[in-house]
Parts: C-alpha cells; structure tokens; sequence
C-alpha cells in the first residue's frame, strides 16, 4: 500500500503542519504540530487515523506549540534532532515566550542524530542533519516514497532564515548543497512553510543556492 501525504496549515506563521499514514493503515506520523494539538487530534480523529509518532525538524515555536496536547491526546512518542536540545529545552531561545508569555518545551521520547532510521506507522525515514536555520535544524527522507520533509531548511525558491538564535547562513548554503542535492532530482520536497518543489527545480533556479 502506498505513502499518502496530507497538510493542515497552522497558526500565526502559517506552518506546514503534515501527517503521513500508510494506504489500509490507521497509524500515522505528524511533523511539526504548530499549534492547536487537540483540533489536529480531532481532525486527524475524523479521518480514521492515529498518531503513533511526532517529528520535529527544529525547535521554532512555530514548529512545536501543539506538540504537548497532540502528545497528551494519541499517547504518540515524540522525536526530535539531538542537536536541538538546546533549542527545544529554552522557551526564550526558541520564540514561545513571544505568544502571550505561552513558554513551550518540549522533551522528546527519543533524541535523533544524522543518518538515524525511523519506522514508525510503517514508514521508514531518514533522518538527515542540515543545520543552518537553527544549530540543530534536520530534515526527513523518505526513498520509498521519493519525498522529502525539509523544516524551515529549504524553500520553493527560497532558504530558511538565518538570523535567529543559532542560525548561520554558511552553514544553511552547505547543508543544502552537500545534503539535500545529492539526493535524487525527482524527489519531491515538502517545505515548513509555503508550496511543495522538487530538488531538480531548487538546484536549477534557487537563487539562493546558485
């Protein structure tokens, strides 16, 4: 049975909020719950699915902010970059404190290092490092499905920011160009933020990256 891919687009910053589930199977992985984890219970409910995992790319608010009610409602383990302990453990550095002084951390039932393989509702991703965005910042590779889940890393013709706490612009560029475009140029990439591209479009017309 194949790979479905769904996206509900959440909060203030408009996040990519997506859920992956096998066809014929009710279990299924949520990455980067933005907010509003009991209504992405709920919706995700109504569909027939449950949520065995959640991954996160990087440690953002915007990223995380549903993460404990989501938790709370499914039971799912949460993963989450090593790297971004950091991050993921101080409400101040990551931007929570900005939402009405609605501090978030989070602590992960498993921390991830680069080149670590998740299978979870029976799917089996990659977990590639790509700091730059955030010190810890990662991405999810899948080959049967020939997708990427690339965070706030690379954009439709654009690149993360970098001018947040932890970020680098260096080391975005080289984790873009050493990590993502070596992976096949048909796989399609599902970005944190805005429309879905391709790796074969980004290395050709990404200014950024040119």
């Amino acid at each position: 049975m194949g790979i479905q891919i769904g996206c509900y687009v959440v909060g203030l910053y408009q996040t990519n909020v997506y859920y992956l589930w096998r066809e014929g199977s009710a279990d299924c992985i949520v990455v980067d719950p933005a907010a509003l984890g009991d209504r992405l219970y709920e919706a995700l409910d109504r569909q027939g699915l449950h949520v065995s995992a959640i991954l996160l790319t990087h440690g953002h608010s915007d990223h995380i902010m549903g993460v404990k009610e989501l938790k709370a409602r499914s039971g799912a383990v949460v993963l989450a970059p090593q790297a971004e302990k950091r991050m993921l453990s101080d409400a101040e550095m990551n931007g929570s404190m900005d939402f009405g002084g609605r501090g978030c951390t989070v602590n992960p039932d498993r921390w991830l290092s680069d080149g670590d393989i998740i299978t979870e509702a029976g799917i089996t991703l990659r977990m590639i490092e790509t700091p730059g965005h955030t010190e810890g910042s990662c991405c999810y590779y899948c080959e049967e499905g020939s997708f990427l889940l690339s965070g706030d890393t690379l954009f439709e013709d654009s690149v993360g920011r970098t001018d947040m706490p932890t970020g680098s612009s260096l080391r975005l560029l080289a984790s873009i160009r050493e990590k993502l475009y070596i992976l096949p140029e048909e796989t399609a990439v599902y970005p944190g933020h805005g429309g879905a591209t391709d790796i074969g479009h980004e290395k050709r017309f990404n200014f950024f990256t040119s």
